[in-house]
């Protein structure tokens, strides 16, 4: 366990532990995508995790999917972050936003504009949006055309611009669980026949030029990448998830500049050991184990990775590293807040002390 508690380097920074909190959607945010007291207080009080992960922050108006989250596209909201920010920082700790930009899970009733929400092939997910009211199933979406793939990756560039300027330390790119990236990367959900598809290297392509236009914008120490290879989640199908993830590697040449690669554990864990052998940077795991620690404590005491990563466990336990160090106890997550609301499940969680 001592070895999920030494100091690593991220980037730029001196992190104090190897222990993360993994993004998590909390739909706290409010109409107009600003985050408020609420959420500094929340991340504020996990500021002892080595790093910080946000819930995913939509690039642009076309990039949300889910009501109440938050963006990085207006000045209105990089102004609202930089509250969670500095309150993390009076904490002594550090924070990367997480850009993400749902592609095909969106919905016409999140755009002003009443538009389709895009994705690399014009392939309904199959699955349905909570709208406020019910649930409503997503959309076919628009196929991106070249100048909607530039537009979006423009977007992802210009939001991790207005992450920095709003005091974060850097930003990971959401490329995991059936968002815009992974669905480039999927071959059920991408049928493209020109450069962005038609097989595994051309499917890598959007994620590596996104990961290249974050780095040319903050610096490559400040650019994370996040996959889950083998994850269903969204109506993702993958034929050869391994092999199009190699491929992804192969495709991004600054592997040791960057900040990391954060791998979900949803497929089998032979996929997260063959892609820790072929990453030149910090390699970041999640065991996708909910609540149960042991799972992160073995990857870090074999070396499946270099820091890893937990959501439900942070989320229910402000104070998890000094709960893990102690053997527990461990809240348990209330599922029925985990979206929306107010402080109720999401602050009032106690900490040890109390």
């Amino acid at each position: 366990m001592s070895q999920l508690f030494e100091p690593i380097t991220v980037g730029r920074d001196e992190l104090p532990n190897r222990l993360f909190m993994a993004p998590m959607t909390r739909s706290r945010a409010d109409g107009e995508g600003r985050v408020g007291d609420l959420v500094a207080e929340y991340y504020a009080q996990r500021a002892s995790a080595g790093l910080i992960i946000t819930e995913g922050v939509q690039p642009s108006v076309r990039g949300q999917g889910y009501i109440n989250t938050p963006g990085l596209h207006s000045a209105e909201q990089v102004e609202a972050w930089r509250k969670v920010t500095d309150a993390v920082h009076a904490e002594g700790g550090h924070i990367y936003a997480q850009i993400m930009h749902t592609g095909r899970i969106g919905h016409p009733s999140l755009y002003p504009d009443g538009g389709l929400p895009v994705a690399p092939s014009a392939i309904a997910s199959g699955q349905s949006l909570f709208d406020g009211s019910g649930m409503v199933p997503h959309p076919v979406p628009r196929e991106m055309t070249s100048a909607d793939i530039a537009e979006a990756l423009d977007d992802f560039a210009s939001a991790a611009r207005n992450a920095i300027t709003a005091g974060f330390d850097g930003v990971e790119l959401h490329g995991a669980n059936g968002y815009l990236i992974h669905q480039f990367l999927a071959d059920g959900a991408n049928q493209r026949t020109d450069e962005y598809g038609g097989g595994a290297d051309g499917r890598a392509r959007f994620a590596a030029e996104a990961v290249a236009a974050v780095a040319d914008t903050i610096g490559a120490e400040r650019t994370a990448l996040r996959v889950s290879p083998g994850n269903t989640f969204n109506g993702i199908t993958e034929t050869d998830s391994l092999g199009q993830h190699l491929a992804l590697l192969a495709a991004i040449p600054n592997q040791s500049e960057l900040a990391f690669l954060h791998v979900v554990g949803m497929g089998p864990r032979e996929h997260a050991e063959r892609l820790r052998k072929e990453w030149a940077g910090t390699f970041v795991y999640n065991p996708a184990a909910g609540l149960d620690t042991a799972p992160a404590i073995q990857a870090r005491e074999e070396d499946l990775a270099d820091a890893v990563s937990l959501g439900a466990a942070w989320l229910a336990n402000p104070d998890l590293d000094a709960r893990i160090k102690a053997g527990g106890p461990f809240n348990e997550p209330d599922s029925a807040t985990f979206y929306g609301g107010d402080h109720r499940g999401y602050t009032d969680y106690p900490t040890l002390g109390a």
